[in-house]
């Protein structure tokens, strides 16, 4: 019996459409029927936060302030290019809309249902100042070592 092949990103960007590739080649390669696992890093972790749940409670100045300028959530994101106060982002998602593509919360939703493994960078999470109750559900802390072991049985490992 052939091994299951295995597919392992890392997120490290907060930007809408390299979220929109990395989610776009997770539920690609579930329909694969490859395993995957997406580990979030640092701006990455804005594409699972969970704007209903974010909390400034407890947390330092510079913990707040980030959270308040952060991107809340994966339609929050900004273009890593040409966002240009967000019209380009705009037109970005009527250009999907005419093509009757999903747009990144859809993307989101179709991994989460196919199965695939969200991580979040525990090292991350702490430096940023979010917390795991203010993501969405069904993901894991994992640390940079356990990642790299996890990455380390991956047949396609990719960083974006």
């Amino acid at each position: 019996m052939e091994k299951e092949k295995k597919l392992s990103l890392i997120l490290f960007s907060g930007d809408y459409d390299k979220a929109m590739a990395a989610l776009i080649l997770a539920n690609s390669a579930r329909e694969l029927n490859m395993k995957v696992s997406i580990f979030f890093a640092f701006w990455g972790l804005c594409l699972i936060r969970d704007p209903e749940k974010m909390s400034l409670e407890d947390k330092t100045v510079y913990e707040k302030m980030l959270g308040m300028t952060a991107p809340k959530g994966p339609e929050d994101l900004p273009l890593s290019r040409m966002n240009m106060a967000g019209i380009g982002k705009a037109m970005l998602k009527q250009m999907m809309e005419d093509q009757d593509a999903p747009d990144l919360s859809a993307f989101l939703k179709g991994a989460q249902k196919k199965g695939v493994s969200f991580y979040i960078c525990k090292l991350s999470l702490e430096i940023m100042g979010f917390t795991l109750e203010e993501m969405i559900p069904d993901v894991k802390i994992m640390t940079a070592k356990d990642y790299l072991q996890d990455a380390l049985e991956a047949d396609i490992e990719l960083f974006i």
